[in-house]
């Protein structure tokens, strides 16, 4: 199983930044993507961006040119870089994991617990 811990939400004026940050623990063969939804309220969760084992990267048209996404395998971490917040970015940010428990396992998905990231105008 494969466990989730977030970090570095919080409150920020428009046009600030933050960085989110996420470590996988527990027991799996592999981590094979790695990614960050959010979800706003009275609207679905959404991929905000992703990156693959590969560093094979995806962006949501929404953030592109102000979030920045890396990953450091070794440590199967994922964080998060975003800049020049707008108040509409204002969500619970969620890490995700797809994951497999055996080399010829059907992929998994982890979810952290969300952390809140509040975007004032």
């Amino acid at each position: 199983q494969v466990q989730l811990a977030e970090s570095g939400g919080g409150l920020v004026q428009a046009g600030g930044s933050l960085r989110l940050s996420c470590a996988a623990s527990g027991s799996f063969f592999s981590i094979n993507s790695m990614a960050w939804y959010r979800q706003a309220p009275g609207k679905q969760r959404e991929l905000v961006a992703g990156i693959t084992s590969g560093d094979s990267l995806n962006y949501a048209d929404s953030v592109k040119g102000r979030f920045i996404i890396s990953r450091d395998n070794a440590k199967n971490a994922v964080d998060l870089q975003m800049n020049s917040l707008k108040p509409e970015d204002t969500a619970v940010y969620y890490c995700n994991a797809r994951w497999r428990r055996l080399p010829w396992g059907t992929p998994l998905d982890a979810w952290g617990q969300g952390t809140q990231v509040t975007v004032s105008s």
